[in-house]
């Protein structure tokens, strides 16, 4: 239950227009993210006009903000009303952000265009207003199937100097330029909004418009020193036997790992789960 979990959280907050860089504000409401029947969670743009200049959406945030370097998965199933961005990223602020925005406006069924858009939010998009378009840490990358259809998993990895993004275990992208790479610890987040602006999210939608997510799993350094400390006791020789935990990957032909959760490996997970 997404309104009782401790690990991640529902935001509740609205910006207007002009901070939203839209037509219109943004509201987050805990009612529009909740948690779908089995162990999915469901985030809801609403349709329809906009409520007292604000469009509606969901965002559930990590609790924890010691995020450092890792790899970052998650399952979703995009929607297929026009007019919301649906997002997965990690955030520390508007110019360390590393993110994965689907723009439902831009899915075409009639010549199979399903775009994903990958960016690196850094000083260049903030000196180009936040229209990471005119970076060289942006890139338009276009999926081998409708993301509407069913459930892929879109997955970033970010080491020091290098991101790469995935779709089913494909690399899609590769990004290192090392004044947008991030290098500070942040948090987890997947969200779906609309601001109707329509050089973005257009919108808002005619109909209420729903991302599901059936799963975020995440493998990472923490900069918290406690934790820090306890890795460097725990993990004194990683050549040793059983000292690298195998990771199963998600593939567009073998979604089986998609099921397989660290926290659920008793043998591995002493000290290293949230």
């Amino acid at each position: 239950n997404i309104a009782k979990n401790t690990d991640w959280v529902r935001q509740n907050w609205s910006e207007d227009a002009t901070i939203a860089r839209g037509s219109y504000g943004e509201m987050m409401n805990v009612d529009n993210a909740v948690s779908s029947e089995g162990d999915g969670l469901q985030i809801t743009v609403v349709g329809g006009s906009e409520t007292d200049g604000d469009v509606q959406g969901g965002e559930v945030d990590s609790a924890r903000l010691d995020v450092s370097y890792g790899t970052f998965r998650s399952s979703m199933k995009l929607t297929g009303i026009a007019g919301t961005v649906s997002a997965f990223f990690w955030y520390y602020n508007d110019t360390q952000e590393i993110d994965i925005e689907f723009l439902s406006k831009q899915f075409e069924t009639s010549n199979a265009s399903y775009p994903v858009n990958l960016v690196l939010q850094s000083d260049a998009s903030a000196e180009a207003n936040y229209n990471a378009a005119h970076t060289n840490t942006y890139q338009v990358i276009y999926l081998p199937f409708d993301p509407r259809a069913d459930f892929h998993e879109y997955r970033i990895d970010w080491v020091p100097g290098r991101v790469l993004f995935y779709a089913d275990g494909s690399v899609l992208a590769e990004m290192d330029d090392p004044a947008a790479v991030p290098t500070h610890a942040g948090h987890l987040a997947v969200s779906q909004w609309s601001n109707g602006n329509p050089e973005w999210s257009g919108g808002p939608p005619a109909s209420d418009a729903v991302l599901e997510i059936g799963y975020v799993k995440a493998y990472f350094n923490s900069s918290d020193a406690s934790r820090q400390k306890d890795f460097a006791a725990r993990c004194a020789d990683p050549s040793s036997t059983g000292a690298v935990c195998d990771i199963p990957d998600v593939t567009a032909t073998n979604s089986s790992a998609a099921g397989w959760f660290f926290s659920g490996q008793k043998n591995m997970t002493s000290n290293q789960t949230v």
